[in-house]
């Protein structure tokens, strides 16, 4: 039997993604100014944007405090993290934003990541290994599963937002230590975990619970401390949980913050801390400042929150088919990956741009438009939204309404 070559498989591959419309394609851009994007085209002619696909939900990444925190530190310390944290590349500065982010949470510790996606890797292959069992919601993050796999435990994952099946599930796997994992906010749906009932179910069962709140932070709870405190949920019920500075917050990077031997845990033993170099000191810099703001602004979650409420209400009148989701991701259900994509492409002829999630990013048939709000909005942007969706809905139901019949 002959070995398969590579380039052979990787070009059926593709193959197969473009007859399924599945190709991912890379935007430049070029300059961002609060919400609008200078955006370069298909045909080499850059266009402003009207961006309502980004996850800088509180208008943070270009604040004057925040971009002046990450210049002065810069300035002063250089560009870069030098080494890992274990050798000579922990800062200053990232102390201080690790204790800032626990003061804020009210947590009795935090490591500081490069990204989201380490961190959850991390997490995952420092507490779990063969015998051990990981519990996961259906739709949680690829990092979560991805971690799982890598630690060598069973991973068992349950319908989406469905208490009583991880309980079956943890029942099902009594032996060796259980993690029970879960996104605070679905990062394609929008709609957020049912912590409470979680919580519950992983205390019954021994389980420790994790949380990744990548979408919640900054967003839901007092003071934004996400999804964990709208549910009324502290480090006990919840012992670790993510926390990523690259969304609400508008920086790059992410924590885990929670109960003090855990962490410690990973920072000895989780390889995507101890093999890698440390977020530059001007990163850390602009997220403390970041941080802060998000406690002690309150306006820019009271303005997002209603943004969402005009957008749903908006919605509703013009026949929208918005999935359930209180928060800033507003996904629209288009079904086909053609619609979708046409719907996005409607919407970009239009000076909007909205991207269309399709599978495996989404379950089939479960194609979309994912909508995001940010305190940068304004009224009139979110009703000149509404009325260009109203729009491009109908054009591409025209459009396919007159190939039926040719």
């Amino acid at each position: 039997m002959a070995r398969e070559s590579l380039p052979a498989r990787i070009a059926a591959q593709r193959e197969r993604r473009v007859a399924a419309q599945r190709i991912r394609v890379r935007r430049s851009v070029l300059h961002r100014d609060g919400a609008r994007c200078e955006v370069m085209g298909a045909d080499g002619v850059p266009r402003w944007l009207l961006n309502f696909c980004g996850n800088d939900y509180l208008g943070l990444s270009q604040q004057f405090a925040v971009a002046g925190a990450l210049q002065d530190m810069a300035a002063r310390e250089g560009a870069g993290g030098v080494a890992s944290h274990l050798v000579c590349g922990h800062h200053a500065a990232h102390d201080a934003l690790e204790r800032e982010i626990a003061d804020w949470l009210g947590v009795p510790a935090a490591l500081l990541f490069g990204s989201g996606y380490m961190a959850n890797l991390a997490v995952l292959q420092a507490l779990l290994g063969k015998g051990d069992v990981c519990v996961q919601d259906r739709r949680n993050h690829a990092s979560l599963i991805d971690g799982a796999q890598l630690a060598g435990c069973a991973l068992r994952r349950y319908p989406h937002a469905d208490p009583e099946a991880a309980l079956r599930q943890l029942r099902g796997w009594p032996n060796g230590a259980a993690l029970l994992a879960t996104d605070g906010v679905f990062s394609m749906d929008g709609d957020i975990a049912p912590l409470k009932q979680l919580a519950l179910v992983a205390r019954v069962q021994r389980a420790t619970l994790y949380v990744d709140d990548a979408h919640g932070i900054g967003v839901l709870g007092e003071e934004g401390r996400g999804s964990i405190a709208e549910a009324g949920l502290d480090s006990a019920a919840v012992p670790l949980r993510l926390v990523t500075l690259g969304k609400a917050l508008g920086s790059h990077g992410a924590v885990v913050a929670g109960e003090a031997d855990l962490v410690r845990h990973l920072a000895e033993t989780a390889r995507p801390y101890i093999y890698t170099t440390a977020l530059p000191p001007a990163q850390a810099a602009a997220s403390l400042a970041a941080v802060k703001l998000a406690r002690r602004e309150h306006w820019r979650r009271e303005k997002l929150a209603a943004l969402v409420q005009r957008f749903r209400a908006g919605a509703r009148r013009h026949e929208l088919d918005l999935l359930p989701s209180e928060t800033p991701i507003q996904p629209l259900l288009c079904g086909a990956e053609a619609d979708a994509l046409a719907m996005a492409a409607a919407l970009e002829r239009q000076g909007l741009w909205v991207a269309a999630i399709r599978p495996p990013t989404v379950p089939e048939g479960g194609a979309r438009l994912r909508i995001t709000l940010s305190a940068t909005h304004t009224e009139g942007d979110v009703d000149r939204l509404l009325d260009a969706l109203a729009r491009s809905r109908d054009y591409v139901r025209a459009t396919a309404t007159a190939a039926a019949e040719v």
